[in-house]
């Protein structure tokens, strides 16, 4: 009986979708919004402050290069493959959780991961990438492997009392359907809602996002239960999301509405 209710919430959620029609969709006045803020994305200032907390807190970026073990001149290649697994946490990690370390090691107090300035901080981390293509890989190591299984089982997984999961607004079935007065965006390599263009500025928020945050909010809209952000299944997730976006050039900060 269950599975039949799946079934049906699915197709149920299908059809409105597939019936919602573009005039739900971005009004003009924000389409005009939106091509004015591409030209001038108002988290540029967020990723400036960011460059100057990272300054601050980690040594710029000749200071996080030598917290990873790698040259400054790899560092952006490198940041392009994360999240990834660093022998020193014995784990697979984000950028934010890195940069939690990286602070202590430096004797500041971390920040959260929810907090303004860590957005702002990861974000200027990931736009030291800009315009190189992600390469997170996910047959690395056995740990890499298994982040990517269970991020795959995360965002597939049917959860909550309407029985949905991420899968089911952002499978091929219903990309570019409506929901919410926007569009479902795809999320591969040529997808408009990339990992690499996370962190984002969001205009219906008026601030930036990072992917994580982003997602628990759609977790929140679907009544399911809110997956914390650094966990093992959000930082899954990230590296599910990644592979799938493999090969996509970083842009960030991204624009969403």
């Amino acid at each position: 009986m269950k599975t039949l209710v799946k079934i049906a919430l699915s197709a149920a959620l299908i059809a409105s979708l597939s019936n919602a029609g573009e005039q739900f969709a971005m009004s003009d006045a924000d389409r005009a919004m939106y091509a004015e803020m591409l030209e001038s994305n108002p988290a540029d200032m967020n990723i400036a402050h960011g460059g100057e907390l990272l300054e601050k807190n980690c040594g710029g970026s000749a200071g996080l290069a030598k917290f990873l073990h790698v040259s400054q001149k790899d560092l952006p290649n490198y940041i392009a493959g994360f999240p990834r697994y660093l022998k020193d946490f014995n784990m697979v990690v984000g950028i934010d959780q890195v940069l939690q370390a990286a602070m202590h090691e430096n004797g500041k107090k971390p920040f959260t991961l929810q907090s303004k300035d860590m957005f702002e901080m990861s974000a200027y981390v990931k736009s030291l990438a800009n315009d190189v293509p992600i390469n997170i890989d996910i047959n690395a190591n056995q740990q890499m492997k298994d982040a990517y299984a269970l991020g795959e089982k995360t965002f597939n997984t049917n959860r909550g009392k309407r029985g949905l999961s991420c899968l089911s607004c952002h499978s091929t079935d219903v990309i570019g359907s409506v929901l919410r007065t926007q569009p479902l965006p795809a999320l591969g390599a040529n997808g408009n809602a990339s990992v690499g263009t996370w962190p984002a500025y969001r205009m219906t928020k008026s601030s930036m996002s990072t992917l994580q945050h982003r997602m628990q909010g759609c977790m929140q809209n679907a009544l399911l239960e809110v997956i914390p952000l650094g966990s093992p299944e959000m930082v899954g997730m990230e590296v599910y999301l990644g592979h799938q976006a493999k090969g996509a050039k970083m842009a960030i900060p991204g624009l969403k509405r």
